[in-house]
């Protein structure tokens, strides 16, 4: 979209940062050589220091720039650029003592030359990109380096992106003429409206047009070809943005097929290398877990013999990844004699046709009878679903994910296109849904948060959500 802009952009990031690493390590020998008179672990000449760190800082902006530093999704994020500095500084600290094994000799007089070097590294690139995030607002502001757009479409996306960009200050960019039915154009917005495409095409150099973006395709082709020309034609950028959801959620890829673009459409993030470390935490996390709460285990079957005589786990039957079937273990909180056939036969056996009919529109009641005093208090600290852990490590669950859905509740509350991308990740011990309201939350919301789960997964997320279970947990939040 503005791709000239952010790759000049980039270039200037990567020529500061390095300058700011080499000024760092400058300050970090000074620091303790010249102002510390503790003794050192090696007497080394400044040249002999700085001459192996000057061929290392290619390497460390090569590492800046694997973890995606300088690509706009992050330098237009500032906590999200903060902590990929800290991780890009304490890799590049660890190439450096990684460099001084591999060459046998010293490069850090002292041990604290590294701490500063690493402290430091951080704290001077974070105020480095404050300040350039400053003068970048600061050009906006003043109408440097803006874009300005031609939007195209007859979509709610093109009124979302005419909205989401119209504070230039901080966007980069200025909408100046919108192409499509007025209906698309948000309240009180100050942009030339077109009710025909030829039309704004018309007025390109007048509306002084830097650049066009498109997000719905016209019937005719030549309608489309006429666009995309005037773009070439005027030499200003021109962008494509897919209307229709599917395009954006998940996770996407381009490649060449036969000679053209080819826009893989993946239903979930979770694939690939991300699959892979996801299973790896699990099964390390797992096997932790299950070592650590092994007294509770043990504890919770002496109670449960000796109170609730019978099986000690209950089997539920649930679907995961790909509608696999499997069996998910619970500590038994029923009475022995309940949970052997459907919930609703039992109610009616029970007498208790009100329950039964509970049970059969919300697959769930408020006050379920048969659950003795030990299991509402297993259910109530979450405590019955601890044998969940040998799931994840058998490979039926994940730490994290959607929760697991019996196949009735699935066929009676989602569509199919809802439902193959609800189970498109492994089903959860806990979720996002867990942790943002759990029962309080209606099922329309709690499918709505899985389904965002589903398409906007990152590790970091996984973690952030299994903190945030502890503290709800220790809180006895939402739990039924």
């Amino acid at each position: 979209m503005t791709h000239q802009n952010n790759k000049f952009y980039s270039l200037i990031l990567i020529a500061i940062d390095a300058l700011v690493l080499v000024a760092t390590f400058i300050l970090s020998y000074v620091a303790r050589v010249k102002y510390d008179e503790r003794p050192l672990l090696e007497g080394i000449y400044g040249w002999e220091y700085l001459f192996p760190f000057l061929l290392i800082v290619p390497f460390w902006i090569l590492i800046f720039a694997m973890i995606g530093l300088y690509q706009p999704g992050t330098y237009n994020r500032r906590v999200v650029e903060w902590a990929k500095i800290a991780v890009g500084a304490f890799l590049g600290v660890l190439l450096i003592i990684g460099w001084e094994y591999a060459i046998d000799r010293t490069i850090f007089p002292a041990r604290l030359v590294a701490v500063y070097a690493l402290v430091g590294s951080f704290l001077l690139i974070v105020i480095e990109r404050e300040i350039m995030r400053v003068i970048r607002t600061l050009r906006f502001r003043y109408g440097k380096g803006i874009k300005r757009v031609l939007l195209i479409g007859s979509s709610g996306v093109t009124s979302d992106l005419a909205l989401s960009l119209s504070d230039t200050a901080r966007s980069g960019y200025n909408v100046i003429a919108i192409a499509g039915p007025k209906s698309i154009l948000p309240t009180h917005f100050q942009a030339h409206h077109y009710s025909r495409v030829e039309q704004a095409l018309k007025n390109i150099e007048t509306d002084g047009i830097t650049a066009i973006i498109q997000t719905d395709l016209f019937e005719s082709a030549e309608r489309n070809q006429k666009i995309l020309s005037v773009a070439q034609q005027h030499h200003i950028d021109y962008n494509f943005i897919p209307s229709e959801s599917e395009f954006y959620s998940g996770k996407n890829t381009v490649d060449v097929f036969l000679g053209y673009p080819m826009i893989t459409v993946y239903q979930t993030p979770l694939i690939g290398w991300g699959a892979i470390v996801k299973r790896v935490f699990d099964v390390i996390a797992s096997s932790l877990l299950l070592i650590l709460l092994s007294p509770i285990y043990l504890l919770v079957c002496i109670i449960q013999l000796i109170v609730n005589p019978g099986p000690v786990f209950y089997k539920s039957k649930r679907l995961t990844r790909y509608s696999k079937p499997f069996d998910m273990y619970k500590f038994r909180s029923m009475s022995a004699k309940y949970g052997k056939t459907d919930a609703a036969t039992e109610f009616r056996e029970m007498g208790r046709e009100d329950l039964a009919i509970e049970y059969e529109k919300n697959f769930k009641v408020a006050d379920d009878p048969r659950i003795t005093k030990f299991g509402v208090f297993l259910r109530e600290s979450s405590i019955d679903e601890l044998p969940q852990i040998f799931n994840v490590l058998k490979g039926d669950l994940s730490l994290v994910g959607p929760r697991p859905i019996p196949a009735k509740e699935l066929q009676a509350k989602l569509d199919a296109r809802k439902g193959s991308l609800l189970l498109s990740v492994k089903s959860g011990v806990t979720g996002l849904w867990q942790v943002s309201g759990r029962s309080e939350m209606s099922d329309t919301q709690r499918v709505q948060v899985e389904l965002f789960y589903a398409q906007n997964w990152t590790f970091w997320l996984d973690i952030k959500i299994l903190f945030k279970t502890v503290l709800v947990v220790l809180l006895r939040r939402g739990a039924r």
